[in-house]
C-alpha cells in the first residue's frame, strides 16, 4: 500500500532528525513524507532539507503562523498546508508528530492491518515516554484510542469523515465519526513508538479551557463532559484541571460555540460514549 505522511514541525531541530531517520529505515518505505516547517526559528528546515537531498520522497513546506501553541488548531492548519501540496495517489494517509521514533516494522504492520479488512478505517500503535531510564506507556487515553501523534487513515475513511478539523478535539472526533460511518479503529499493542516529548508540554494556561470547549463541540453534553473531565484530570494527576475543563465547557455553551458535528452525529456520539462508560462500570 502507498502511504503518505504529513509532519507538522515547530522548532524541532533536536528531534526531527530522529523521526526522519526512523522513517527512512522502515521495512516498508513511505511514498511521500511532507514536513511542514511552521514558523520555526531554529534549524528544523536545514535538517529536513538534508534528509530530502538523500531521500527524494521527503519534502519541506514552509508555513508562517502564530507562535502561540494552542492544541488543535495550529497543528492541523500546518497538516492541511502540507496535505495541500500532495496528490491523492495514496492508500493510507498519516498525520505524525515530529518527535517520534518508529520501530522499523511500523508501517509494514499497519499496512497489513489495512489489507486484512476493507472496513478498517484507522490503525495505530502506542506511544511510550521515557521515565527514569525506562520506556513506559504514555497512558493518557484508553487502549482502543489512537493517539493524535500517530494517526493513520484509509483514504476513503479520511474523505468520509471530512478530513481533520482544525480545533481541539480533532483527534477524538475523527474516531467517533469513524464509528458513526461504521469504520473500524484498530490499535496494535506490539507497535511501541517512542514519544520524545510529553503530550501538551508546550501548552499554555489558555489551553486548559480548550479541553472543556472541545467536549462541548463534540456534542458530549454536561454529564459526559463531567465524567470525561474527571477521568482526564485524574490520569494527568492534576485534579484541579477538572474545574478548568468544566469552565471551558460552560463558556462554550454560553457562547453557543458551533459544534464540530451534526445534530445526528452528536446524538450518536452521546449514545456511544454512554455505552462505553457503562461497559467499563458494569
Amino acid at each position: 500500500m502507498n502511504y503518505y505522511i504529513v509532519i507538522p514541525a515547530h522548532n524541532e531541530e533536536a528531534l526531527i532528525g530522529l523521526t526522519l531517520d526512523s522513517l527512512v529505515n522502515q521495512t516498508l518505505l513511505p511514498k511521500k513524507v511532507v514536513v511542514v516547517n511552521d514558523n520555526s526559528t531554529d534549524k528544523t528546515s536545514d535538517i529536513v532539507l538534508a534528509f530530502a537531498k538523500e531521500h527524494p520522497f521527503i519534502s519541506l513546506v514552509e508555513k508562517k503562523s502564530s507562535a502561540i501553541h494552542l492544541p488543535g488548531s495550529k497543528v492541523i492548519h500546518a497538516f492541511n498546508a502540507g496535505l495541500a501540496t500532495s496528490d491523492e495517489e495514496y492508500d493510507v494517509l498519516m498525520k505524525a508528530d515530529a518527535d517520534l521514533i518508529f520501530p522499523t516494522n511500523y508501517f509494514e504492520t499497519i499496512s497489513t492491518h489495512f489489507q486484512s479488512d476493507p472496513t478498517i478505517g484507522m490503525v495505530g500503535g502506542f506511544c511510550y515516554i521515557e521515565k527514569n531510564g525506562d520506556w513506559v506507556l504514555e497512558n493518557l487515553t484508553d487502549k482502543d484510542h489512537i493517539r493524535g501523534a500517530l494517526k493513520a487513515y484509509r483514504k476513503e475513511t479520511f474523505k468520509q469523515i471530512g478530513g481533520l478539523k482544525a480545533q481541539m478535539g480533532w483527534d477524538t472526533v475523527d474516531e467517533l465519526l469513524c464509528k458513526f460511518y461504521n469504520w473500524k479503529v484498530v490499535t496494535d499493542a506490539s507497535l511501541h513508538v517512542k514519544h520524545l516529548k510529553p503530550t501538551g508540554a508546550n501548552y499554555n494556561k489558555t489551553a486548559r479551557y480548550k479541553q472543556g470547549e472541545a467536549f462541548y463541540t463534540l456534542g458530549y453534553g454536561f454529564l459526559i463532559t463531567a465524567i470525561a473531565s474527571a477521568k482526564l484530570s485524574f490520569m494527568k494527576k492534576k485534579p484541579f484541571l477538572f474545574f478548568d475543563y468544566i469552565q471551558g465547557f460552560l463558556k462554550a455553551k454560553a457562547a453557543k460555540t458551533p459544534l464540530m458535528v451534526t445534530t445526528e452525529q452528536a446524538k450518536f456520539i452521546r449514545s456511544y460514549r454512554l455505552k462505553k462508560m457503562k461497559e467499563k462500570l458494569f
